[in-house]
């Protein structure tokens, strides 16, 4: 099973400061994003979203918060036609010292643990963040990301300037 992991914020919905996200309460979705979740399972793969969250442990939002989130965007997902294969997501604080928060690949390790049919070989990675990229080179998979500069010279590492341009490079 070929398998695209998908970073939330900042590339399905959009992201806030982190203070920001105490006061959100309804999702809201990133032009293009939808479309291109539609496309990537109509190419085979199917989609698990890998989502740092340390603003739980850090104090901002509640689990509570984060799933009511959640629920709300698989929900309108569901509604949309696109259906998630797993969420996964990482609430510790950055000083903890998890091996899930990416770019650690803990979250990835879970996921094939759950579905050890996933083959990494013809899987990607796509987020807004260093750490989605450096969590790609990290399990070796292919990597996509949204404007995050172009210090990355590996050979299965490329940039996009919006997530409507990912179906142009699977």
């Amino acid at each position: 099973m070929k398998v695209a992991f998908f970073d939330r914020d900042g590339t399905i919905i959009e992201d806030y400061l982190d203070h920001e996200w105490t006061r959100i309460e309804h999702p809201v979705f990133i032009d293009g994003s939808i479309s291109t979740l539609k496309e990537v399972i109509k190419k085979g793969y199917k989609i698990i979203i890998i989502t740092n969250q340390y603003i739980i442990n850090e104090g901002y939002i509640t689990v509570d918060q984060y799933h009511d989130i959640n629920n709300q965007v698989e929900r309108e997902l569901t509604r949309q036609g696109v259906e998630l294969l797993d969420v996964f997501y990482c609430p510790h604080g950055k000083c903890e010292g998890c091996t899930c928060m990416k770019p650690n690949i803990g979250m990835v390790k879970q996921a094939i643990h759950k579905y050890p049919e996933i083959n990494l070989e013809e899987s990607f990675m796509i987020g807004d963040s260093a750490v989605d990229v450096e969590l790609a080179i990290n399990i070796g998979i292919k990597g996509f990301g949204i404007r995050v500069g172009s210090n990355y010279k590996e050979g299965n590492i490329y940039q996009l300037n919006s997530v409507k341009d990912l179906p142009l490079y699977i």
